[in-house]
């Protein structure tokens, strides 16, 4: 009897233990996009994909989110190396490549990625001069990329593009940029107007030659405006050696004076 109550007792213990520890297990749901970090004590261990866990009190599963972020580095003012204020606006996309880096290793990484990104663009700025920047807007995004992407890899994250938005240059350079742009393009319109009367006067003295050589393609041309023309009245010129009409006039006294004869 004794030893059947020890066992009863036993068991009851076993039983109670388990039931503890039942009660205090959690479930913790790691989403899609998601990467959870999992400590014991707070120690990191491991990190988990998505999925539902069971834990203990003395576990935790913080969730990352790793789906790519849009940030809008706002526009800044930054000297050039020809001494003229420039702003810039650049807009950035990253995502968390290694939620642990970025987690454990860094106080606030959305923070480090902003004034990295910030830095770069100042030190690009400060070493072109506006006409360069002006005129290399284009590969400005990949030489920022190239100069952060290192830098953002060991903060745990992955640069995927990084625009220049907007450049902005004071109001007297911009006006001096316009009439720049506006004695161009006139220059181009006259060389082409220029272009197109020599192509015009080398046409006129070539058809010259032409009828110079053959006076009938003056003939020919007039014929040719003729079907042409609509109603239109064209006087035209006989030239000489050609019999112009006989008029009925002329006909009639030629009859008569064969009559006579």
């Amino acid at each position: 009897m004794t030893q059947t109550l020890v066992l009863v007792l036993i068991l009851a213990a076993i039983l109670l233990i388990v039931g503890v520890k039942a009660m205090r297990l959690r479930r913790v749901v790691v989403y899609e996009y998601q990467r959870g970090l999992k400590y014991r004590n707070g120690k990191f261990l491991e990190t988990l994909g998505a999925g539902r866990y069971r834990i203990f009190s003395n576990t935790t599963i913080m969730p990352v989110d790793v789906r790519p972020m849009l940030v809008t580095i706002p526009s800044q003012e930054v000297i050039s190396a020809d001494g003229v204020t420039v702003k810039i606006t650049v807009v950035a996309q990253y995502e968390v490549a290694d939620p642990a880096i970025a987690i454990n290793k860094n106080a606030n990484y959305q923070q480090a990625f902003y004034l990295l990104m910030q830095m770069a663009v100042r030190q690009l700025i400060s070493a072109e001069k506006v006409d360069s920047i002006i005129e290399q807007r284009a590969s400005l995004s990949n030489r920022i990329v190239e100069l952060t992407q290192e830098k953002i890899a060991a903060l745990g994250l992955r640069l995927i593009s990084a625009e220049v938005k907007d450049v902005m240059l004071p109001g007297e350079l911009r006006r001096t940029f316009a009439q720049v742009v506006k004695a161009q393009k006139e220059g181009q319109a006259a060389l082409e107007r220029a272009r197109g009367e020599t192509a015009a006067m080398r046409s006129l003295a070539n058809a010259a030659k032409m009828a110079e050589g053959n006076p009938n393609l003056l003939q020919l041309r007039a014929l040719q405006l003729m079907s042409e023309s609509s109603g239109n009245t064209i006087m035209l010129g006989v030239p000489p050696g050609i019999p112009g009409p006989v008029s009925g006039n002329r006909k009639a006294q030629k009859d008569e004076s064969g009559q006579r004869e």
